[in-house]
C-alpha cells in the first residue's frame, strides 16, 4: 500500500537559535539541515577549534559559542557520545534552566548488539536527573543516521521525552521538513534506544546504511 505522504502542520514555525554541543558528524547533520531552514545555529563543544570546523562546514547563520556557557537557544541539543552526555549537563549546570535539551545519543554496548542502560535509566532519564528541574528532555534524532538527516530529504523522527516540550519539539522537527512521531514519555526513551539497536543491526545485515525508519498508516 503506497504511504500517504504527511502534510506538514498549518502552525507558523518560528524560526529561532538552536544551540548544539558537540563537534561530530551529528551535530554537522543537524545544524546544516536546521540552518537550511531558516534557523540560527549555535556550535559549542569541547574543542573550540573543532566548534569552528563544524560552523565552517555548516556556513552562514552559524555562530560558535563557549562551552560551558548559557546557550543562546531555547532548544539545546546534546550532540556528545553517551558517556559524556550525563557530565555535559551538569557541567552546564543552572543555565540550561527553562531550556528544551535534546538528547541524540545511542547507548551502544561495544559491539553494538545491546545497549548499556536499563529500563527506568536511560541516558535521556539520566540527563532528566542531572539537569534543572526546570528543563525539559526530550530524545530525538537518535534513529537516524547523520549522512541521512543531511540529505534534506522527508524523513520520520520518533521522540518521546518531557510532555510540556513535545509541541514545541514537533514544531521544530516540523521546521526542518521531517514528521514527528510521539513515542510517548520519558519512560519510552528506553526503547528508542533500543530502536537504534535495531536500525544498526538492520543496516549491517543487508539492509544498507541509507535505511530509515518510516511509519504507515493501512
Amino acid at each position: 500500500m503506497t504511504k500517504p505522504r504527511f502534510k506538514h502542520s498549518e502552525r507558523t514555525h518560528t524560526m529561532t537559535t538552536i544551540s548544539i554541543i558537540g563537534s561530530g558528524n551529528m551535530a554537522t547533520a543537524i545544524g546544516t539541515r536546521a540552518a537550511k531552514h531558516g534557523h540560527t545555529i549555535e556550535v559549542m563543544s569541547r574543542d573550540a577549534a573543532k566548534a569552528q570546523a563544524v560552523a565552517d562546514q555548516i556556513g552562514d547563520a552559524v555562530t560558535v559559542g563557549t562551552f560551558g556557557a548559557p546557550p543562546a537557544g531555547d532548544i539545546v541539543i546534546v550532540a556528545v557520545l553517551y558517556a559524556g552526555a550525563v557530565d555535559v549537563v551538569r557541567h552546564y549546570g543552572d543555565s540550561l534552566a527553562g531550556k528544551i535539551v535534546i538528547d541524540i545519543t545511542n547507548p551502544f554496548n561495544a559491539d553494538a548488539s545491546g545497549v548499556v542502560t536499563s529500563p527506568g535509566a536511560s541516558v535521556s532519564q539520566e540527563i532528566a536527573a542531572a539537569a534543572p528541574d526546570s528543563a525539559h528532555v526530550v530524545k530525538a534524532f537518535n534513529t537516524l543516521f547523520g549522512h541521512v538527516i543531511a540529505r534534506d530529504k522527508p524523513l520520520d523522527v520518533f521522540f518521546a521525552g518531557d510532555p510540556d516540550a513535545k509541541a514545541q519539539v514537533a514544531t521544530f522537527l516540523e521546521s526542518l521538513g521531517m514528521r514527528p512521531l510521539d513515542a510517548g514519555g520519558l519512560e519510552a526513551t528506553y526503547a528508542l534506544e533500543w530502536a537504534g539497536i535495531l536500525l544498526v543491526g538492520l543496516a549491517n545485515n543487508g539492509a544498507g546504511f541509507d535505511l530509515a525508519f518510516e511509519a504507515t498508516t493501512h
